[in-house]
């Protein structure tokens, strides 16, 4: 279980998302996922984005993505050293980063992305979004019940989480957000990647996977940092999970 003051409400949310006893039991997910949005095209990839094949361990950071920028590329990332590598799939290497977080010193949310930045951005978000919320068990993750939020006519319940450095993620604040029955609907932060710049991430189409209950769409607003609320008219990037496969 994870550090913190709200083992309530994250054992309640472990077990709506399909429970932390079942989870460590698995060794691999594989997912098909598609990503779309003008935020892309400003990062200079406005295509190669569609129908890769990911591939998660949920037990160390470690991902693959195939058909990434180009039906002839992966993508992978492991972590513990960082390390990113863009290779044919004859395993032949294109190119590749060790300390891949450090190159985007100075990035704004206009900054250019080059092969290696996008896939380190992409695996990393993925292997997070894929592992919730049993990564918020991992090691030196903190969680905190904060006040309710108010969205619409539902309260949602709320997750103050502290990453440690050892978990590639967003930003090291994080706020997730639960509806009633305990299934996330809201996340917050603010990407190191794109200069700190607040986001509000909304899930959708919760579907059942081997067990687990996992959102099949994603879709990412500007949030305003003072009154907390996400820009409806401009949804600046798009998530699809096409399909889950549990091992």
């Amino acid at each position: 279980m994870a550090d913190g003051d709200a083992p309530g409400l994250l054992s309640r949310v472990l077990d709506a998302h399909g429970g932390e006893s079942r989870w460590n039991q698995v060794s691999a997910l594989r997912a098909e996922v598609s990503l779309s949005g003008p935020f892309w095209e400003r990062k200079g990839w406005s295509s190669g984005l569609d129908r890769m094949s990911l591939r998660v361990d949920p037990a160390v950071q470690h991902t693959s993505l195939g058909s990434f920028t180009d039906p002839r590329l992966r993508s992978t990332l492991q972590v513990a050293p960082e390390r990113v590598r863009v290779e044919t799939l004859k395993g032949e290497t294109v190119d590749g980063r060790e300390r891949p977080a450090d190159s985007f010193a100075g990035h704004t949310a206009d900054s250019r992305w080059d092969i290696v930045q996008l896939a380190y951005f992409v695996n990393y978000a993925l292997w997070n979004y894929l592992t919730f919320p049993f990564l918020l068990t991992y090691p030196g993750v903190r969680t905190s019940e904060i006040e309710p939020w108010q969205e619409g006519d539902e309260t949602w319940r709320r997750l103050q989480v502290t990453f440690p450095e050892s978990i590639a993620t967003h930003s090291t604040e994080q706020v997730f957000y639960f509806d009633d029955r305990f299934l996330q609907r809201r996340m917050d932060y603010a990407p190191r990647v794109v200069g700190s710049s607040p986001a509000a991430h909304y899930t959708s189409g919760h579907r059942t996977f081997g067990g687990f209950t996992i959102p099949t769409l994603r879709h990412v607003y500007p949030r305003d940092p003072l009154t907390n609320r996400h820009d409806p008219n401009f949804r600046f990037i798009t998530v699809e999970m096409h399909d889950v496969d549990v091992s």
